[in-house]
């Protein structure tokens, strides 16, 4: 899995031409991934204002606005991929726009899947 991690609101400080940009690598991305079969599913997420974290608090749960992460970079989006090796899910987060523009991150992690926790 793919964890995409940026600033939220970057996309706003673009000019209408650096957007069109960004957003035309995305989908290049996206179409040689599906024509490849690497791609498996994916979401990007609603602003981080849109949050609410769940913690236990001892008796009962306690609910708070926000993810109030001490990060610039918020969680964003996912990408699940099915690569031969995990260093293809590498290069493909490396081709990422936000990693290569400097606007955030991406996570690559494995899914734990049927095997558990003995991965």
């Amino acid at each position: 899995m793919l964890l995409i991690w940026n600033r939220p609101g970057f996309v706003e400080g673009l000019s209408e031409q650096e957007r069109t940009a960004l957003f035309g690598e995305v989908d290049d991305i996206m179409r040689e991934l599906t024509a490849s079969g690497e791609l498996v599913g994916g979401e990007a997420l609603a602003d981080p204002s849109q949050t609410r974290t769940v913690r236990s608090t001892g008796e009962r749960p306690e609910v708070t606005d926000g993810p109030f992460l001490e990060s610039k970079e918020q969680f964003a989006g996912y990408l699940t991929v099915d690569c031969d090796s995990p260093e293809r899910a590498v290069e493909i987060a490396a081709r990422w726009p936000d990693v290569r523009r400097g606007f955030g991150v991406l996570e690559v992690r494995p899914v734990m899947g049927e095997a558990g926790t003995e991965m």
